[in-house]
């Protein structure tokens, strides 16, 4: 087999081990995995926002892990490490999942999507892009894109500091595909400075230039709620309560009827 389609299969391979661990381990917030090959083995480390999911009682979901990847993925005697994520809300993979997981509930995907991107600028991102895309509200496909901060779009520096994932659920609409690109503030290369624009009086907003209106929620209730919460499947039925707060311009045109 030439080297072409080594790389082809690897790759492939590696599509089909992050799509089987985002559904295996969706409670434990999977961003992302690392795989490695030594002599002895191959290791892998899952990056995941609760560890104690994936560990399992003494042990027990590591070594069914363990004994599907070696048997299912062909993976030669497997090594799991799990790493927790100090920021789950500066993770694509996370986001992506919770978003989806939201829009499957039922819940209208502009509350859902300003619901994430809040969620992203306060967990200390540059910037944020969410397109999501589909048949969102008739039978005809289209999609919407949501962006606030900074977010480069080209260029080497664009490639290091913004990380995106790319996650779809199914509603009884169809398939709906959802994107988030992140720009992280700590990937920031030094030898480019971030000025701030001199503020400019704010000029009246017509309708067409805003479309959703988010209704401010307090951070306490969201850190509470955090807490509380002990799987992401236990997060995601909380926020829905908090995400049926935010507003968008039809429910502002309902009252003025």
């Amino acid at each position: 087999m030439s080297s072409v389609k080594n790389v082809i299969k690897d790759n492939y391979n590696m599509m089909l081990l992050k799509d089987y661990l985002r559904q295996k381990i969706k409670d434990a917030g999977f961003s992302g995995v690392d795989i490695s090959k030594t002599p002895t083995g191959t290791r892998i480390a899952l990056h995941v926002t609760r560890p104690g999911i994936v560990i399992g009682r003494k042990g027990s979901g590591i070594r069914e892990l363990t004994d599907t990847l070696g048997s299912k993925f062909g993976l030669k005697n497997p090594q799991i490490s799990v790493v927790e994520i100090p920021k789950p809300e500066l993770s694509p993979n996370v986001m992506c999942t919770r978003l989806a997981s939201h829009i499957e509930r039922g819940t209208a995907f502009r509350r859902a999507t300003m619901w994430t991107m809040q969620q992203i600028m306060d967990g200390g991102a540059m910037g944020v892009q969410i397109t999501v895309s589909g048949k969102l509200r008739g039978d005809r496909s289209a999609f919407e894109k949501h962006s606030a901060g900074i977010l480069p779009r080209a260029g080497h520096h664009a490639d290091v500091i913004v990380a995106e994932d790319i996650a779809h659920v199914k509603t009884p609409m169809g398939l709906i595909g959802v994107r988030i690109r992140i720009a992280r503030k700590d990937k920031f290369i030094p030898e480019f400075e971030l000025k701030e624009k001199p503020k400019k009086e704010a000029k009246p907003i017509e309708k067409k230039e805003l479309e959703i209106i988010p209704e401010k929620i307090d951070k306490d209730e969201i850190s509470k709620l955090k807490e509380k919460a002990k799987t992401e499947s236990e997060q995601i039925e909380l926020e829905s309560k908090l995400v049926e707060k935010i507003e968008t311009l039809e429910d502002e045109e309902e009252k003025l009827k």
